[in-house]
C-alpha cells in the first residue's frame, strides 16, 4: 500500500534533513529531521541502480545487454546524455551515466528496460522495492528523480537505501566510484564533489532540483570504519558538501577516528574508465595535470528519425523473494 501525497511536506528547500549511520552496524550516529518527507531529486536514482543490481545479481540481464531508447526516453529534461530514439545503450553504460552525470534520458530507458517497457510500472515495482526494504516513507513515480509533486522520500528512508546497496551489492559498488567515463567518444565526468574533496569517500549520488535543493548521499571508510551520509535541501553545493563533511567527520570522531582535512579537487588523479564487454570496467590513470572538462549537455541529434518506432525484447525485474530469475518478456514500442 503507497502512502498518501507527500507534497505537503516535501518543500522545504534550505532547511537540511541529515542521517548519519554505521554501514556495518547500522548505529544511528546523528540525524535532524531525517524522517521529514523530502523530494529527492536524482536520489531516485539510487533505487533505478539497487533494481539494476539486483535483476543483474539475479541473472535477469547482463550488463552487456542493449538497451532500446524510446521517443519517451529521448525527451526527458537534463542532466542527459542526449540518446536518440531508435538507438541502443548498454546496461553498463545505462549504470555509468547514472553514478556520473546522473543523466535522465539512461535512466529512463533502464526503468523502462525492468519495467516491461513501462516507465510507471517500474516506478511502481521501486516503491514496492522501498516497502521491502523498510523505506516506509517513499514513495517513486519515475526512475529518474525528475520533479513529480507526489515523489518523495526521508533521509532516514535514504540512508536504508544506500545501506543496501553497499551491503546487497559488494561486487556492483565499485561502480560509484568512477571518476568518468567515455560515451561515444565524449568524456563523461562524475558530479560528485565529495570524491574529490573528502578523504575515504567513494560514493554515492548528488540530486537537486529547484523544490529539491540540492541533495547528497555519500559513503566514506577511513580504517575499517564506513559511514553512511545523507544531507537533504542544502541552499548551494558548497553549503552541501561542507555539510555532509562535518557530520561525517563528526560521526568517524564518534568511531575513535580524528577528522582529516579536506583535500583539493585538483590532487585527485582522474582515471579513464571504458565499459567494456560483460560488465567489467576497465581503465588508465592519466597524468595527474590532466583535468577533464565538464561535459555541456548534450541535446538529441536529428537524424530524420521523426516516428521511428523500435521493438525490443524488455525484462520486467522481478520482487520475488531471493532474487529469483522469474521475468516477463514482451515486445515494446517506443
Amino acid at each position: 500500500m503507497l502512502v498518501p501525497s507527500g507534497r505537503a511536506w516535501a518543500q522545504y528547500p534550505g532547511h537540511i534533513s541529515s542521517y548519519v549511520l554505521d554501514a556495518q552496524t547500522g548505529d544511528v550516529l546523528s540525524q535532524s529531521d531525517a524522517d521529514l518527507q523530502r523530494y529527492p531529486a536524482s536520489l531516485t536514482k539510487l533505487m533505478t541502480l539497487y533494481l539494476t543490481f539486483r535483476a543483474s545479481q539475479a541473472h535477469q540481464i547482463t550488463f552487456d545487454e542493449q538497451v532500446p531508447v524510446s521517443i519517451h526516453c529521448s525527451i526527458q529534461k537534463p542532466s542527459k546524455l542526449g540518446l536518440v530514439p531508435g538507438t541502443r545503450l548498454t546496461v553498463e553504460q545505462g549504470v555509468l551515466a547514472l553514478v556520473t552525470k546522473s543523466a535522465n534520458d539512461a535512466a529512463c530507458a533502464l526503468g523502462e528496460f525492468l519495467g516491461g517497457g513501462d516507465e510507471v510500472r517500474f516506478a511502481q515495482l521501486m516503491t514496492q522495492q522501498a516497502r521491502a526494504l523498510g523505506m516506509n516513507n517513499t514513495t517513486f513515480r519515475n526512475a529518474s528523480g525528475l520533479p513529480d509533486p507526489d515523489q518523495v522520500t526521508t533521509a532516514h528512508d535514504l540512508g536504508i537505501l544506500a545501506r543496501r546497496l553497499i551491503n546487497d551489492f559488494p561486487g556492483y559498488y565499485h561502480y560509484f566510484d568512477v571518476p568518468q567515463f567515455y560515451f561515444h567518444r565524449r568524456l563523461i565526468p562524475n558530479h560528485d564533489p565529495m570524491l574529490k574533496i573528502y578523504s575515504g569517500a567513494d560514493g554515492l549520488k548528488t540530486g537537486y532540483t529547484d523544490l529539491a535543493g540540492r541533495n547528497l548521499v555519500t559513503s566514506a571508510m577511513r580504517g575499517n570504519t564506513r559511514l553512511i551520509g545523507v544531507v537533504m535541501g542544502a541552499s548551494s553545493n558548497t553549503s552541501r558538501s561542507l555539510t555532509m563533511a562535518a557530520l561525517l567527520d563528526r560521526g568517524f570522531a564518534d568511531k575513535g577516528l580524528a577528522p582529516e582535512p579536506l583535500m583539493h579537487p585538483a590532487a585527485s588523479r582522474p582515471v579513464l574508465v571504458f565499459a567494456g564487454r560483460r560488465g567489467r570496467v576497465r581503465g588508465r590513470q592519466l597524468a595527474a595535470t590532466h583535468r577533464p572538462v565538464e561535459v555541456a549537455e548534450a541535446s538529441a541529434r536529428k537524424h530524420g528519425m521523426r516516428g521511428v518506432r523500435h521493438t525490443g525484447s524488455v525484462r520486467m525485474v522481478s520482487l520475488h523473494a531471493q532474487g529469483a530469475a522469474h521475468h516477463v518478456k514482451r515486445h515494446v514500442r517506443g
